[in-house]
């Protein structure tokens, strides 16, 4: 079979592995998605060496990550939204300064030089879109709006991190840069506006004519979101941010919870693949040069990315409780922060320590920011009845 069905047998090596270390990990009351993660390390090229081809499952994985933002966009008011990125501009260049200001130290402080120093401190300054809004119940008032403000910040971060990515991609030509800022400042509002008017005068016609027929409905929305998510990569943009304005513009729709509901196993099908592909990209023969900086940069993480938040949410007109608790769901690094690492590595900007650094610290933030929230907070995937909501 490993032969013949190298894609059959990966699958059933994650979902039947995932099940055996979920079904312990429930006994044992520890968090599924630290579980996906230690599968992954276990059966990865660097440890089991069962599946070698961890490029293939990231890039399927990759689909999860998509509907998780199709899926946040169909739940959100667009007006609403549009006044939560106005409030949150500033809030969000003000964290990132000071993120990336600690990252900069630290590295600075462990003898990494200093080209090195600002791309960990850039990687800093990302939250993880998955980690923040898979634990994130979607269907508590309390929620939502507490969902609103974090997707509010979390886009406004995408945006830089693309940016960043862009100026990697570069190289050293600043005209190709120039013109590839300039390419994206235009391609988020034509997108929007675009996918607007095609909901508005081709979309809702179809929806409202065969609305009843659910087959039809679950495959528009698919086609919908995907569609949208490839014009956005090919616009530059990255294909989350796609997704989730193909999610904003049906968000008025009657079909849009529907949608969601229907689409929610597709999404943790891949998201289950996610998780297992960190451990899987993972080489832990770094660790003993990596592990006391990468904690150390962890535990500042998840120290300061509460209190900052916290009181420049506080700051801007929010609850104490709403900006704490938002604070604590944006206290680790991003999926994008290993994007950068990795490509910044591939380029020959940064050394590989750093990019080792930056991706151990990445993976330690996931793992213990997920169980601050896990034991804290309501999420869908809480070991309590009480804190388990979806």
């Amino acid at each position: 079979m490993h032969a013949d069905d190298p894609i059959v047998f990966t699958i059933f090596l994650i979902f039947s592995g995932a099940a055996i270390l979920a079904t312990v990990a429930l006994y044992a009351r520890q968090v599924l998605l630290v579980a996906y993660i230690v599968l992954g390390i276990l059966l990865g090229p660097h440890v089991g060496g069962l599946i070698n081809d961890t490029e293939l499952v990231r890039e399927i994985a990759h689909i999860g990550i998509i509907f998780l933002l199709f899926l946040m966009g169909l739940e959100l008011n667009p007006r609403e939204l549009i006044l939560l990125l106005r409030k949150t501009v500033l809030l969000t260049l003000v964290s990132a300064i000071i993120f990336s200001g600690l990252g900069v130290l630290v590295a600075l402080a462990i003898g990494i030089d200093l080209v090195s120093s600002l791309v960990v401190g850039a990687c800093m300054i990302f939250s993880s879109t998955i980690i923040g809004l898979k634990l994130l119940p979607t269907t508590v008032l309390h929620h939502q709006r507490t969902g609103e403000v974090m997707i509010s910040i979390l886009l406004l971060q995408d945006l830089i991190a693309i940016l960043l990515l862009v100026f990697l991609e570069g190289g050293a030509d600043p005209n190709q840069q120039a013109f590839e800022v300039v390419k994206l400042m235009l391609a988020v509002p034509l997108l929007a506006l675009s996918a607007g008017l095609f909901v508005r005068f081709v979309l809702l016609h179809l929806l409202k004519s065969f609305d009843t027929i659910r087959e039809y409905v679950f495959l528009i929305s698919i086609g919908w979101c995907l569609g949208i998510a490839e014009l956005a990569a090919w616009l530059g943009l990255s294909a989350e941010v796609g997704a989730f304005i193909a999610g904003i513009t049906l968000a008025t729709s009657p079909v849009s919870r529907y949608m969601a509901e229907s689409l929610r196993p597709l999404r943790d099908f891949f998201l289950i693949m996610f998780f297992f592909s960190l451990g899987a990209g993972f080489d832990l023969g770094m660790t003993t040069e990596i592990l006391l900086p990468a904690l150390l940069l962890a535990a500042l993480l998840l120290l300061c990315k509460p209190i900052v938040f916290r009181w420049l949410l506080h700051s801007a007109g929010e609850t104490r409780q709403r900006a704490a608790e938002i604070g604590i769901r944006l206290g680790q690094m991003s999926e994008f922060s290993l994007l950068v690492a990795i490509l910044a590595l591939e380029r020959n900007v940064i050394s590989e320590q750093a990019s080792y650094l930056v991706q151990l610290t990445t993976l330690l933030s996931f793992i213990a920011s997920t169980y601050l929230v896990v034991l804290r907070y309501p999420t869908p995937i809480a070991l309590s009845d009480e804190l388990r909501k979806d």
